[in-house]
């Protein structure tokens, strides 16, 4: 065990939000009106899902335990005593706010073939969440710096931190819009304005799925925070309109079709050949401009 984690009862707490989310969006009406999945949506977000659990976060933990176990025994456990909220801060730090600019990044050319399978929905749902490519699970350094601090001793604050982070980005993700209703009621607006700054919403994760931003609603090249939105706000890269976009996506998918579900789970071991696709050695996003 990693410094006495429990995964069983993290993965149960996750999977009971999945389970809750879901049903909100079926209750509401939501999935059945706007989820336009394809069966290559399905392929990609089920294979990756099962291979985010099965292999990117096991190699992740498991190589930071071996590699900290072979190097450095001695600090195993270090910083158990640690106060819990000073673990949490790390955390956020450490996790969080390097995933902030870990994703800031791979909106940028370079990396923009690992991250674009997470846009390429034209749907938000909670199913589309952890929607990516392999490689770029893979090269999170939130995912292993998050291993390094288990093996010091953070597993159990880390259970409490996954679930927490989990629940806010299902959120922010669903089809379901929480926010939208709490909006209306006026006696909330002083509590909306502070969430809204803190955290994830889906009026503000949304944006930064819309297809455009000419509309002032959309936001593709900011809101990138994942569990705290306050990073966009500190860092420049906030926009917070309340609304939500007619339509997201990629726009290259909307005029050239889809790729392939395998292109963009693997890619680069799975190359497209489709035109201006990003999939490909010297190929790029189609752009407006």
């Amino acid at each position: 065990m990693l410094n006495n984690m429990n995964p069983y009862l993290q993965n149960i707490l996750i999977g009971s939000l999945i389970l809750g989310f879901a049903t909100m969006e079926f209750v509401s009406g939501r999935y059945r009106t706007t989820v336009k999945a394809s069966g290559n949506d399905t392929k990609l977000e089920l294979v990756i899902f099962i291979a985010l659990v099965a292999i990117a976060q096991p190699i992740a933990l498991l190589t930071t335990n071996f590699l900290c176990s072979t190097f450095i025994p001695e600090a195993r456990g270090a910083l158990s005593d640690l106060a819990w909220w000073k673990k949490a801060i790390i955390l956020l730090c450490a996790d969080d706010m390097v995933q902030y600019w870990y994703h800031r990044i791979s909106h940028k050319r370079f990396l923009w073939p690992l991250h674009r399978a997470h846009h390429s929905a034209r749907y938000m749902s909670i199913r589309m969440t952890y929607r990516g490519n392999l490689f770029y699970f893979l090269l999170m350094p939130g995912l292993w710096l998050s291993g390094v601090l288990v093996f010091l001793g953070f597993g159990q604050v880390f259970i409490v931190y996954v679930v927490i982070k989990q629940a806010v980005s299902l959120g922010a993700h669903s089809a379901w819009r929480w926010d939208e209703r709490l909006y209306q009621i006026r006696f909330l607006q002083p509590l909306m304005w502070v969430l809204e700054r803190t955290i994830s919403t889906p009026a503000t994760h949304w944006a930064h799925h819309a297809v455009t931003e000419k509309d002032g609603v959309g936001n593709y090249t900011g809101n990138f925070g994942n569990l705290l939105f306050i990073w966009d706000v500190i860092f420049g890269t906030a926009r917070i309109t309340r609304k939500y976009p007619e339509a997201v996506g990629l726009k290259d998918d909307y005029l050239f079709g889809e790729e392939k579900w395998t292109d963009q789970v693997l890619y680069p071991l799975s190359r497209s050949n489709r035109e201006h696709s990003a999939l490909r050695p010297g190929g790029a996003a189609y752009a407006d401009d």
